[in-house]
């Protein structure tokens, strides 16, 4: 018998620009979003079923919420795990589940997860504050990373040297062994509740130099079918052993020896994925929406090289959105401008993306720096 996933209300714990592209992909298939944010003017308010302004980390505001749906999945990591797991104890069906949001809310515990289930990481040293930091200083060159509330570049420092330890963070942290990595890559998969399962191809990602966020992404990854083959099977490996339902990311460092390390995941649709929605036969969007809706999973080959430029907000501007270039970017070929509602701008605030489809790779990478030039976001 068929599903009428037309008649299943979806909540969405979150309503940025991931929600928002989530939508996209819903309204094609009639299904009803509701979306919970704290922001008042959240990018998803206008273009959902039913908006709730509350806050994602508040027990009551998230289980009242999750009440008034059949499903509920997030599009951000920090929200209320006791909450979620209750309405699962009810009977709802919450993907990813409450219990994995938990443990990728930690770092720290991610990492153990890895060491305990033989899956390819770094080394790494659990810290409790600073001084734990410094006692390690023979570890260096390492990353500390904060346990929890680290995103888009924050909750991360370089310690390269004994004069960076003064960096170090005052809470529970993790030191990481720092990678001399050839590549970095990125896979996303996903996995319905019939354990069907289904990866996108593997794509590379370049980082902006201070801000620590992805500036660029070229699919696919210039990297041999071997590492190609050993990052695809890794990423299964990981969502399996998590036994989650959804959609995964899992960032990982290609060394220069042709290992594969992972380095983070998260458990819902993810910036290395957005060129997708062009690119590939279905977009990450739309296969998280299959995923956790009971939904086939859809065909992820891409359809030709593709590129996507993050659009940031430019250092040194802080207020109402103005968007230069976009005139002239438009005339190109073969690019795809998303901005994602945000009314107001700050330096390296991610307001929007663009995707780029071109012949070759090294067509590709022209574009994307000529785009990345001529695309401006001020106030």
């Amino acid at each position: 018998m068929q599903d009428n996933y037309q008649q299943k209300t979806l909540g969405i714990l979150g309503g940025g620009q991931l929600g928002r592209m989530v939508i996209q992909s819903a309204i094609n298939y009639n299904i009803d979003i509701h979306i919970l944010d704290p922001d008042a003017n959240a990018p998803c308010k206008t273009i959902c079923q039913q908006f709730t302004h509350g806050k994602l980390t508040d027990f009551d505001t998230v289980y009242a919420f999750g009440q008034q749906c059949d499903v509920i999945t997030i599009e951000i990591e920090s929200v209320n795990t006791e909450a979620l797991e209750k309405l699962e104890q009810e009977g709802k069906k919450v993907f990813p589940q409450a219990s994995i949001i938990r443990l990728i809310q930690d770092k720290r515990a991610q990492k153990q997860f890895y060491k305990e289930n033989n899956i390819p990481t770094a080394d790494f040293i659990l810290t409790d504050n600073k001084d734990a930091v410094k006692a390690n200083a023979d570890f260096l060159p390492a990353v500390n990373k904060l346990g929890r509330d680290g995103y888009d570049g924050r909750g991360v420092q370089i310690l390269r040297n004994v004069a960076d330890l003064e960096l170090a963070f005052e809470a529970p942290s993790l030191l990481e062994k720092l990678i001399d990595f050839e590549t970095e890559i990125s896979v996303i998969v996903s996995r319905n509740e019939k354990g069907e399962m289904s990866c996108f191809p593997p794509v590379e990602c370049s980082f902006h130099p201070t801000a620590n966020l992805v500036e660029f992404l070229f699919a696919p990854a210039q990297i041999s079918s071997d590492i190609a083959n050993k990052a695809l099977e890794v990423a299964e490996d990981i969502i399996v052993k998590l036994g989650m339902v959804g959609i995964l990311a899992v960032e990982m460092f290609v060394t220069k020896e042709g290992e594969i390390l992972v380095n983070e995941i998260a458990p819902r649709p993810h910036n290395s994925g957005h060129h997708t929605i062009e690119a590939n036969y279905t977009s990450q969007f739309e296969q998280h929406l299959r995923s956790v809706m009971g939904m086939p999973l859809g065909k992820t080959g891409l359809r030709g090289p593709a590129a996507m430029v993050n659009l940031l907000g430019e250092d040194g501007y802080i207020g109402d959105a103005l968007v230069e270039g976009m005139d002239e970017a438009m005339k190109e070929k073969g690019i795809y401008i998303h901005l994602y509602g945000k009314k107001t701008t700050k330096p390296f605030r991610k307001m929007g993306h663009v995707t780029i489809l071109e012949e070759s790779v090294e067509a590709l990478k022209a574009k994307a720096m000529k785009i990345k030039e001529i695309i401006k976001i001020k106030a």
